[in-house]
């Protein structure tokens, strides 16, 4: 077959998908198919109906790759392809309406409110300490932790740098162990211990090599450990998913406390990954879980 893996991308996060999608256009070709890389850009469209592939590997990571705007295409073009579909990529990949969709689930949830990313810079969003992140970012790009010991909120939000949108989300600080679950399909991996070597996991911990540890299985009570996957599962069912995600906990122990922070639809593929390394903790190799991504993709998602 001929398979399209688009990666790099227009978001922050393109350098990832760059990583993560050489990764599966290797494993592709060692599968016996014949992939092709397309850098997604605006002309996206024009490229998959020249290049004519049966079936697309949606390897984006960010705004535009991972929130339904690129599904739409890929509908519009109409091949196979992975990952969710355009309404669960665009529900996930919004913060606050995913937080709404998931406490009305009966899920755990970071108590918080979106606030103008001025109003975040001039005045304290909540009482500290707490959160500030992008609405509608992953990989903990732009992500800031305010500590009770903070002078001031952060002030950087209102800087000419900042372009992660004018919508911030503020949200109560959850202390404890940092967890993540993949999905495959129907099917709740693994639960791993993120132990960042940073102050928190920001998006040098989870990308850089030695910025953070990863505990495989997470050393929880049983009885966390099959709340964490049940829960990763009811999140991915809740908005829709399709294929593999993987979705973010805190867990508090000393309240007993689990919070589901978000929901990935497109996690990363590169050799720190966490949705790979759980896969293969169960068995499957790299090259089964493209293989996987493969036969499960579909159109309409």
């Amino acid at each position: 077959m001929l398979v399209a893996v688009l990666l790099g991308g227009m978001s922050a996060e393109r350098a990832v998908s760059l990583v993560s999608g050489e990764a599966v256009a290797q494993a592709v070709e060692r599968l016996g198919h014949r992939a092709i890389k397309i850098d997604a850009q605006r002309d996206l469209y024009l490229r998959l109906s020249q290049e004519k592939p049966e079936i697309v590997l949606n390897l984006l990571h960010g705004v535009w790759g991972e929130d339904g705007r690129v599904q739409g295409i890929l509908e519009f073009y109409g091949a196979p392809y992975s990952h969710s579909g355009v309404l669960s990529s665009a529900l996930a990949m919004d913060k606050a309406k995913a937080k709404t969709a998931l406490a009305a689930a009966g899920l755990d949830v970071p108590a918080g409110r979106l606030v103008n990313r001025f109003d975040a810079a001039r005045d304290h969003a909540l009482a500290p300490p707490y959160v500030v992140k992008p609405n509608a970012e992953g990989s903990s790009v732009g992500v800031f932790v305010v500590t009770d010991r903070a002078n001031g909120p952060p002030h950087r939000l209102a800087g000419d740098e900042w372009t992660h949108g004018d919508l911030v989300l503020a949200e109560e600080f959850i202390p404890g162990k940092e967890l993540t679950v993949a999905i495959m399909g129907d099917r709740a991996l693994a639960v791993t211990e993120i132990l960042p070597t940073t102050a928190f996991y920001d998006y040098e911990a989870k990308y850089a090599s030695g910025g953070s540890r990863h505990q495989l299985p997470a050393d929880l009570p049983a009885a966390i450990t099959d709340l964490a996957m049940a829960q990763a599962l009811a999140a991915h069912q809740c908005l829709g998913c399709r294929g593999l995600t993987r979705s973010d906990f805190r867990y508090d122990p000393a309240t007993g406390r689990l919070v589901i922070l978000e929901v990935n639809t497109q996690p990363g593929m590169t050799p720190t990954s966490l949705a790979p390394e759980q896969a293969a903790y169960c068995g499957i190799s790299f090259d089964a879980l493209v293989g996987w991504m493969l036969e499960d993709a579909s159109c309409p998602r």
